[in-house]
């Protein structure tokens, strides 16, 4: 990683380091009203240091999931072109840079926490807990992004004194990254069921948290429902599945110990209470929308319009042009020049501009009960439960639709017309179609595809992360893709390069994962 992003994010830590949550949006656009950093303060600075890419906004939309996931998820259309597989370097280096630089800050908050004196970091300790978890959640989106990643040495330049010849980070492999990750958060989740804070602390605590308002309750949600999705990422890697099995059935068996997202009012997000604080209020809008980035993919479509989905309305609009009511994706198979002339009659199908790019109310989503019921959906299909799975299959689905439905709620834009008007006949009738009924499903084969389906639909581009690892994890859609004849990497890809910073910065420890620094190689759940 380098040096100098190490460096800068060590000045960002002071400068974003004293306030409570209604000072930190009144005072964001002018640091020098913030004081000296401490570990609430660190807490908070450093969830900020991310929120670019937690928050929808213009750097992730546009630079980087524009050309990247959101094509190798089929969420959006695109003109096919040359080297489109290949994900560029501003997009690498960006995500890459954005990461060592949250880390860094986690290592501040981790070396002001351990120079304290024991009374200090019992009282602390819900900081640290919180933290590591949140830290943890975004690690494991880079790591399913890379593989291998300098980790568990990253980030010391602060601790090591200043002295750059100690602070060369190695490279963790991925499965040890996630072990210790499965390891920490399983601790937490006990130890912070029954962890008493001090009244003043957990004060700060609210004010300072900026995912879950200080509610404990919410933490522990958060933090056994990335277990889960930790352990569904590697349960079918032989190394891990007993573990993955025992500790899922754990889980799911204890709710009153082990408490998951299971309804959308628990769904943990970092939401947006005033326009202009956290993001750029147009951040969303012109990621996702400039050069048509916000255009529908035709399979996504299809589906939905063709099994009247009831959240069809909420998630897209028909083109500026296009007849009324004539929902119409981008086709991936056409030839470029025919995808070209379709774009420019403005006549094929949007993303909801209220819904989603133009409400500027729209929360960072960390985690939500639909994904969760459909993980808890795959584990018991491969249980051999039914009964179980599809119960978590078909309110999965019920709580997409009330998701999507909140989202539009919120919105303070009207530029797309009001959604339909959804019964509970609508879902039903959904839930019931051919190509959705799990009942009219035969296999655990065409089972396990309704689910990754419905995780596929409801991820979209608002979930472009998770959507793309169990996408590789779960290859069951078939989705087909034209093939870029004129570049070696003819399909999407399995993994994303290092950044060339890497080999320039770090050339001895880069040296080890060298031979692995290829588009084709696969991240190690990937296992299919």
């Amino acid at each position: 990683m380098k040096i100098k992003q190490i460096i800068l994010a060590f000045f960002l830590v002071s400068s974003f380091a004293g306030c409570q949550l209604s000072e930190f949006e009144d005072n964001y656009a002018d640091p020098s009203k913030l004081s000296t950093s401490s570990v609430e303060r660190q807490f908070t600075g450093f969830m900020m240091a991310n929120r670019g890419y937690v928050l929808p906004d213009y750097t992730d939309y546009f630079v980087n999931l524009r050309i990247t996931l959101n094509r190798f998820n089929q969420a959006t259309g695109w003109v096919n072109g040359e080297n489109q597989y290949v994900p560029g370097s501003a997009a690498v280096g960006g995500r890459w840079n954005n990461y060592y630089s949250f880390l860094a800050q986690f290592r501040e908050m981790e070396k002001i926490y351990n120079g304290l004196d024991a009374n200090s970091q019992a009282d602390f300790r819900i900081f640290m807990i919180t933290g590591t978890a949140y830290f943890y959640d975004h690690t494991q989106k880079i790591v399913d992004l890379h593989g291998d990643i300098p980790w568990s040495k990253a980030g010391m330049l602060s601790t090591n004194g200043g002295d750059f010849t100690l602070s060369y980070p190695e490279y963790d492999t991925a499965a040890d990254i996630y072990t210790k990750m499965l390891d920490d958060l399983k601790g937490f989740a006990d130890e912070l069921r029954t962890l008493q804070v001090n009244p003043g602390i957990l004060a700060s605590f609210r004010t300072q948290d900026l995912v879950n308002r200080g509610s404990v309750d919410l933490w522990l949600k958060y933090i056994n429902s990335l277990r889960l999705r930790m352990l569904t990422q590697v349960s079918g890697v032989s190394s891990f599945s007993a573990r993955a099995k025992t500790e899922i059935a754990s889980i799911l068996s204890n709710p009153s110990s082990y408490p998951i997202v299971a309804d959308n009012a628990d769904n943990i997000m970092m939401q947006i209470y005033s326009l202009g604080t956290l993001r750029a209020p147009n951040g969303f809008r012109s990621g996702l929308e400039d050069w048509q980035g916000n255009i529908a993919g035709k399979h996504i479509v299809d589906h939905m319009r063709d099994n009247n989905d009831p959240r069809l309305t909420y998630l897209f609009e028909p083109g500026d042009a296009a007849q009324a009511g004539v929902y119409m994706g981008l086709d991936p198979m056409l030839n470029p020049s025919i995808q070209a002339e379709l774009l420019g009659t403005n006549t094929l199908t949007i993303y909801n501009r209220s819904t989603l790019s133009r409400n500027q109310f729209f929360p960072g989503v960390l985690m939500n009960s639909t994904q969760v019921h459909l993980m808890a959906a795959e584990y018991y299909l491969k249980e051999g439960n039914d009964a179980q799975a599809k119960a978590h299959y078909e309110t999965a689905i019920r709580e997409s639709l009330g998701y999507y439905q909140y989202l539009r709620s919120i919105t303070n834009d009207n530029t797309s017309p009001a959604p339909a008007v959804v019964t509970s006949a609508d879902v039903d009738n959904y839930i019931a179609a051919p190509a959705v009924s799990w009942s009219q499903a035969t296999t655990s084969a065409q089972k396990l595809r309704l689910i990754a389906r419905e995780r596929w639909l409801h991820f979209n581009v608002i979930q472009a992360n998770e959507n793309w690892a169990n996408m590789r994890r779960v290859d069951v859609l078939n989705l087909p893709f034209w093939e870029d004849d004129s570049n070696q990497q003819r399909l999407p890809p399995n993994r994303w390069l290092y950044p060339d910073s890497e080999s320039t910065f770090n050339p001895e420890n880069y040296a080890r994962v060298q031979p692995t620094d290829n588009l084709t190689t696969k991240i190690f759940w990937d296992v299919d």
